[in-house]
């Protein structure tokens, strides 16, 4: 397979916009290629029963595509009453990625809900998510700390993610929506600072994946992933 536009390591065009949504504690708008993502942080002192005296924090995620995302509608999952096996387990995702990314007993007991909202998707929405994810929580952090709701800064590891897969028995990185639809193998990677593996999705669509395959995608995601973290680093920074 022969990419029109990009190399096969060659990530699409990023792009990412912090604070664009002014009433929200941490927001930015991220782009990558065709895929766009609202990402918005919000706190409250309080926290699911089950936590509450725990003298822990917790950090959850709420994931969404707008009805115009795609080429054709699709129905609000509001409107139906439920939300979908797939948005159910991208959100538990995208929670779980940036939980690992802070230290809980630091954030004290209290709650930050990231709002991931797809406004236009060509594949790779939860990695974006995640990487923007990332930068709302952050801004929500110093927002938090001014206003003396903590005293310390709980991050404790920077995190990004990107797609990965093989598509007709070619490697490629951060898979639009037409290769990812007829990709042979598809992965996702979550990887922190360290370059240590926060999470791993792999599925064998068409072919099983070799170790081999693994290990190349995985090398390769590694310093994909370097790359993005060190844009994060620079938009915060402004």
């Amino acid at each position: 397979m022969i990419r029109k536009n990009r190399k096969n390591f060659e990530i699409r065009p990023l792009e990412i916009v912090k604070n664009n949504i002014k009433n929200a504690d941490g927001s930015c708008l991220i782009k990558l290629g065709n895929t766009q993502i609202i990402c918005t942080a919000s706190f409250e002192g309080k926290l699911p029963k089950w936590l509450k005296g725990s003298g822990k924090g917790w950090i959850t995620a709420e994931y969404g595509m707008l009805p115009r995302s795609t080429n054709e509608r699709m129905r609000r999952e509001a409107s139906v009453g439920k939300i979908s096996g797939r948005t159910s387990e991208i959100q538990r995702l995208i929670g779980r990625a940036l939980r690992s990314s802070v230290d809980l007993s630091i954030l004290g007991e209290n709650l930050i809900t990231i709002d991931c909202d797809v406004i236009q998707a060509d594949g790779g929405t939860r990695t974006a998510s995640i990487t923007g994810g990332y930068i709302a929580l952050v801004e929500c952090i110093k927002i938090m700390q001014s206003k003396k709701i903590i005293n310390t800064n709980p991050i404790k590891n920077q995190i990004a993610a990107i797609s990965s897969g093989y598509v007709n028995g070619d490697h490629l990185i951060d898979l639009d929506y037409e290769e990812d639809s007829t990709a042979d193998v598809d992965a996702n990677f979550v990887i922190n600072s360290s370059r240590d593996l926060i999470e791993i999705q792999l599925t064998s669509e068409k072919e099983a994946c070799s170790e081999k395959q693994f290990n190349e995608m995985l090398i390769k995601a590694k310093d994909i992933i370097s790359e993005i973290i060190k844009y994060q680093k620079k938009i915060l920074s402004e």
